[in-house]
C-alpha cells in the first residue's frame, strides 16, 4: 500500500478488476427482488460536463446501494442519437450526421468510463441503429392499423429558401434561423398519433403517480388541460362571393366562462379562419396583416409572450342572447388549430381581452361584480377573472347569479335555442410526428400513383436510412436519393416513391427504456421486459426540462403497447426523481450588435473586495474588462462547463463524484466550487492516510469484545451515524450521506484508545457506506484490509442495537438559556439525578453565583436549562 493516495493508480486497478469480473452485467433473477433504475438517455453532443457526472452519480449511488441490500439492479445506458443538431453539425463540418453522431458516442463513452459508473454496457443502444428504429416503424404500422396513427394536413413553418420545415424555436423574428428568409405557414400532409384518445386515462392516472414530484404532476395536468365549458355559436348572414353562407352562418366559440357571455364586445378569429380569408378578399389591406400572423409562431408559449395585435374585419355576428351586433376581429393570438379558430372577447373579465380592448378602443362591459370592490376600465385587477368571488350583473335575467348557477342557466338557454351545449375540451392535441428532415426514423409508407399511401410490409422492415447523406441546407437530402426514393409498390408493383419525412425524435425516447430490458430480442420486447418493468420502472432520473412532453409521450406510448398486447402495464415510471442543475459563473463581452462572446472561468481574473466577493473581472489574455453574467446552468454555449476529464486528471474520479454529491441535496441546484473539489480531495487523502497509518493493526484486529468507556462512545457514534446515513440513503439525500461518512472518519481519527477492533468495525462500515459514491478508493481499501469478498456484493451494514445502548450520555447545561457547560450522566438517570449533576458542575456554579435556580428545565437526552 502506497503511503500517499494515488487516485489514477487506484481507479485504474479497480476498473480493471470490475471489467475482468464483468461485474455490472445483469440477468433476470426471480429469487431476488428486482430494481430498475435508469437515467434519461443523453444526446451524444460529444462532451460531458460535471452536470452529467452529478446526474449519473445519483443513479450509480442508488444502484450500488440497492445491490448491496440484495436487489437485482439494472442500470443501463444508451444514446438519443437522432435529431436536428446532428444535421446542423453536418452542414457546418461537411460530414454526414451518422459520422458525427457515432464519433460523439465513442467520445462520450470514453469520458464516462473513467467515472466507474456501474452501467451494464451489454445493453447499450443508439436510437439511430436500424435494429432499434425498426421497432419504431413496426409499432407505427400497428398503430396505423388500429387507428391510433393517422394522416392529415398540418400547418407548419416553411423556410422557402432551405425548403424545409422549421421548429418553432428555429423561427426568429419571423425568419428562418439559418437562411434569414421570411417563414411561411403552409398546410402539408403529415402523420399523427392519436394521443387524445387516451386523454382521460392520461389525466386520471396522474393521481396514481404518488412517487413523482408534485410539480411534474401539475405540469402534466396543465398540459393535458381538461376544460369544462360551453360551445356555442354567434349567428350571422355573411356570405361568400357565390352567395353561400360562410360556415352555415354560424361562428362557433368555446368558453369556460359562460357566466360572462353578456359582456362580449368583440370576437377574434385566426388568420386562416374562413371569415378572415373572406374579409381579406374584400379588403386587400387586411391581407398584409394575415401574412404577418402567418409568419408568427405556432406554439402556445410564443402566443402567450408575443405582442397581441388585431385588425377589425368590418364583419359582424349576432350575440346569441342579447341580439346585439358584435364585430369580428382578426387576432394574431388565435390559432386555427385550436378549437374552432375563434374566441369571444370579454375585456372586463379576461386579462388578455382587457389589454386588447384598451389598445384598440373596444368597449369594456362589466358583467360580474364583487361586493364592496369597484371595477375600473383603466387598469386590470386580479379579481376580474376570479369566477369564485363574484355574481353576475348587467346581464338581464341572469343578474345576481353565482358562477355555476349562471353557467347552468345560460347553457340551458343556449341549448333551448339549439345554438350551444355544454362540452369538455382539452388543451392536449394529437402528436404530429412527421418531420421534413433527414436524420430520423424513416416513416414506413410508400406513395403509389394507383394505390395511394401503402404501408411497407412488416417483412421489409426496417426501412433503413442511408447514412452517407451530407445535408447542405437545401432541404431533405432523401428527396435526392434515387436509391432510397424509388421503389416498387408492395400492392401493385407499379413505380412508387418512399415517404421522405422522418419521425419526431420524441418517438425514439418514448420506449428505449423497455428495449434496454431485452436489447437482443427478436420482437419489440419479450418476457424480460415483463420482469424488469413489472409495476413500472422503479426509479427514473432526469431533468425537470423533460417533465412534460417526453414523459407524456412515454406514458401514451406505453398504453399503445398495452393495447396491442405487448405489455401489461399502463404507467412506465413508478418513481421519478428530477435532479437539480450544476451551476457555474459565466463571463462575456458584448459587441455593438449585441452579440455575446462567452469566456471560460479559468480565462478570467476576478477582482475581490475585502470580504472576498467578486466586484469585477478582466480577461487574462488582454487585461480588459469582461461582464459578469452571474451563476448559470453549466452550458457549452456559455463556456461555463467544467469537463470531468480535467477534474479526474487532477483529483481522480472519486473526488469528482464526492464533490457533486456533497455540494447540495440532489434535487436542488448546486454551484460549482474549486475549493469544494479540493475539500473532497482532502477528505479522501485523509481516509487513505488513516488506513495506511493503522493498516497492520486493522488487518489483525479480531471481533469486537468488551469495551472501555471511550471505545463504547466511539462505537455508539459509529452506529448512530450509520442509522442516520441509512435513513438518508432511503430518501436519496446523498449530500448528508457524504457528511455522515465524513463524520465517521472524524470520529475514528479523534479516538485515542486501544480498541482497534471497534475501529476495524467502524472502518468496514465507512467503506461500505462510502462505496456507492467513491467506489474505487472504497474497493481498494476494503481489499487492502482483508475484509473479504467483493465489496459490491457485500451485505449492507445495519446499526447494531447493542451498540446504540449507552451507559452514559452527555447533556448540555444552560443558565438562563446560555450554554455554560456539559455533564455526563447515567443513561437511565432520573430528573432529580440530572438536576443534581447539573448543579454540581463547577462552571455552572460560577454562573449561578451562589443563587438557587427558580426553575429547572430538563429536555431528555439533550440539555438542562437553569433559570435564576
Amino acid at each position: 500500500m502506497h503511503e500517499h493516495y494515488r487516485p489514477s493508480e487506484v481507479e485504474a486497478a479497480a476498473q480493471q478488476h470490475w471489467q475482468a469480473r464483468d461485474a455490472y452485467r445483469v440477468v433476470e433473477d426471480h429469487d431476488k427482488p428486482k430494481f430498475y433504475a435508469c437515467s434519461m438517455l443523453p444526446y451524444p453532443s460529444g462532451k460531458l460536463h460535471m452536470g452529467h457526472v452529478r446526474n449519473y452519480t445519483i443513479n450509480d449511488m442508488l444502484a450500488r446501494h440497492l445491490r448491496m441490500k440484495g436487489f437485482n439492479v439494472l442500470m443501463p445506458m444508451g444514446w438519443d442519437a437522432f435529431g436536428l443538431p446532428a444535421e446542423n453539425a453536418a452542414i457546418a463540418y461537411n460530414k454526414s450526421p451518422a459520422e458525427w453522431t457515432y464519433a460523439n458516442i465513442a467520445d462520450m463513452k470514453s469520458q464516462m468510463q473513467p467515472l466507474g459508473l456501474a452501467f451494464d454496457w451489454s445493453r447499450e443502444l443508439a436510437t439511430c441503429d436500424p435494429s432499434y428504429y425498426r421497432w419504431n416503424q413496426w409499432l407505427f404500422l400497428k398503430m396505423l392499423e388500429k387507428g391510433i396513427a393517422y394522416k392529415k394536413t398540418q400547418v407548419v413553418n416553411w423556410d422557402p429558401i432551405d425548403q424545409t420545415v422549421l421548429a418553432n424555436e428555429q423561427v426568429i423574428d419571423g425568419k428562418g434561423w439559418r437562411s434569414g428568409a421570411l417563414v411561411e405557414k403552409r398546410e402539408i400532409p403529415g402523420y399523427y398519433f392519436g394521443i387524445t384518445q387516451y386523454a382521460d386515462e392520461l389525466l386520471d392516472s396522474i393521481d396514481t403517480l404518488t412517487e413523482w414530484p408534485e410539480q411534474v404532476r401539475t405540469m402534466q395536468r396543465n398540459w393535458i388541460g381538461k376544460s369544462s365549458g360551453v360551445r356555442f355559436a354567434f349567428d350571422h348572414d355573411i356570405r361568400n362571393e357565390a352567395g353561400a353562407l360562410v360556415q352555415d352562418g354560424k361562428l362557433y366559440v368555446f368558453t369556460t366562462r359562460a357566466d360572462t357571455i353578456m359582456g362580449v364586445t368583440f370576437c377574434a378569429v385566426a388568420a386562416e379562419h374562413p371569415l378572415a380569408v373572406l374579409a381579406a378578399q374584400r379588403q386587400p389591406a387586411l391581407a398584409a396583416f394575415i401574412e404577418e400572423c402567418k409568419a408568427g409562431g405556432t406554439s402556445e408559449l410564443e402566443l402567450a409572450t408575443q405582442e397581441k395585435k388585431g385588425v377589425a374585419t368590418g364583419l359582424f355576428v349576432t350575440h346569441p342572447l342579447s341580439g346585439e351586433q358584435v364585430e369580428v376581429w382578426i387576432g394574431n393570438y388565435v390559432l386555427m388549430s385550436y378549437g374552432d379558430g375563434a374566441v369571444m372577447g370579454v375585456p372586463a373579465h379576461d386579462e388578455r381581452d382587457f389589454a386588447f380592448a384598451r389598445k384598440y378602443g373596444i368597449a369594456i362591459k362589466q358583467v360580474v361584480g364583487v361586493a364592496g370592490e369597484s371595477f375600473s376600465t383603466e387598469a386590470w385587477a386580479d379579481w376580474y377573472g376570479d369566477k369564485q368571488r363574484g355574481v353576475t350583473l348587467n346581464s338581464g335575467k341572469y343578474d345576481g347569479l353565482a358562477y355555476q348557477a349562471a353557467v347552468d342557466a345560460i347553457a340551458a338557454d343556449l341549448a333551448d335555442r339549439q345554438i350551444g351545449e355544454k362540452k369538455t375540451t382539452w388543451r392536449l392535441r394529437d402528436w404530429g410526428i412527421s418531420r421534413q428532415r433527414y436524420w430520423g426514423t424513416p416513416i414506413p409508407i410508400i406513395h403509389c400513383p394507383q394505390c395511394g399511401d401503402v404501408p411497407v410490409p412488416y417483412a421489409d422492415l426496417p426501412v433503413v436510412l442511408p447514412t452517407d447523406c451530407v445535408p447542405d441546407g437545401s432541404g431533405n437530402p432523401l428527396k435526392k436519393r434515387e436509391d432510397f426514393l424509388n421503389v416498387a409498390c408492395p400492392s401493385c408493383g407499379a413505380a412508387a416513391q418512399r415517404e421522405t419525412d422522418t419521425m419526431d425524435t420524441f418517438v425514439d425516447s418514448s420506449w428505449y427504456f423497455m428495449r434496454y430490458t431485452c436489447p437482443d430480442a427478436g420482437a419489440m420486447v419479450d418476457t424480460r421486459n415483463d420482469y424488469w418493468m413489472r409495476g413500472g420502472m422503479d426509479q427514473y432520473i432526469g431533468g425537470i426540462e423533460h417533465a412534460v412532453l417526453h414523459l407524456l409521450y412515454a406514458r401514451f406510448w406505453t398504453r399503445a403497447m398495452r393495447d396491442l398486447g405487448l405489455v401489461e402495464i399502463a404507467e412506465p415510471f413508478k418513481a421519478l426523481f428530477t435532479q437539480g442543475m450544476l451551476l457555474n459563473d459565466s463571463f462575456y463581452r458584448e459587441d455593438a450588435a449585441g452579440k455575446r462572446t462567452w469566456y471560460y472561468p479559468h480565462e478570467v481574473e476576478l477582482q475581490l473586495d475585502d470580504k472576498g466577493r467578486a466586484t469585477a473581472a478582466t480577461l487574462k489574455a488582454d487585461g480588459q474588462p469582461v461582464n459578469m453574467g452571474g451563476v448559470e446552468k453549466m452550458s457549452k454555449s456559455k463556456n461555463n462547463v467544467v469537463e470531468p476529464k480535467d477534474i479526474i486528471a487532477r483529483f481522480g474520479a472519486d473526488t469528482a463524484r464526492l464533490f457533486t454529491m456533497f455540494a447540495a441535496p440532489p434535487e436542488q441546484s448546486a454551484a460549482w466550487s474549486d475549493s469544494g473539489v479540493e475539500g473532497a480531495s482532502r477528505y479522501l487523502r485523509r481516509l487513505w492516510s488513516f488506513v495506511h497509518k493503522h493498516a497492520d493493526a486493522l488487518r489483525s484486529a479480531g471481533e469486537v469484545g468488551e469495551q472501555d468507556k471511550a471505545a463504547k462512545a466511539l462505537r455508539f457514534e459509529i452506529h448512530s451515524t450509520l442509522k442516520q446515513i441509512n435513513a438518508d440513503y432511503e430518501r436519496l439525500q446523498y449530500n448528508t450521506v457524504v457528511s455522515g461518512a465524513m463524520k465517521l472518519l472524524n470520529a475514528m481519527e479523534a479516538y485515542r484508545g486501544e480498541a482497534v477492533a471497534v475501529q476495524r468495525e467502524g472502518l468496514g462500515i465507512l467503506l461500505r457506506v462510502l462505496y456507492p459514491v467513491c467506489p474505487h478508493i472504497a474497493h481498494a481499501l476494503w481489499t487492502e484490509l482483508g475484509y473479504g469478498g467483493e465489496l459490491l456484493d457485500t451485505a449492507w451494514p445495519e446499526p447494531l442495537a447493542a451498540a446504540l445502548v449507552q451507559d452514559e450520555i452527555t447533556l448540555m447545561v444552560q443558565v438562563n438559556g446560555k450554554l455554560r457547560g456539559e455533564i455526563a450522566v447515567p443513561a437511565d438517570a432520573d430528573r432529580a439525578a440530572i438536576e443534581a449533576f447539573a448543579l454540581a458542575n463547577a462552571n455552572v456554579q460560577k454562573f449561578l453565583d451562589g443563587q438557587a435556580p427558580k426553575k429547572v428545565i430538563v429536555v431528555p437526552g439533550r440539555l438542562v436549562n437553569l433559570v435564576v
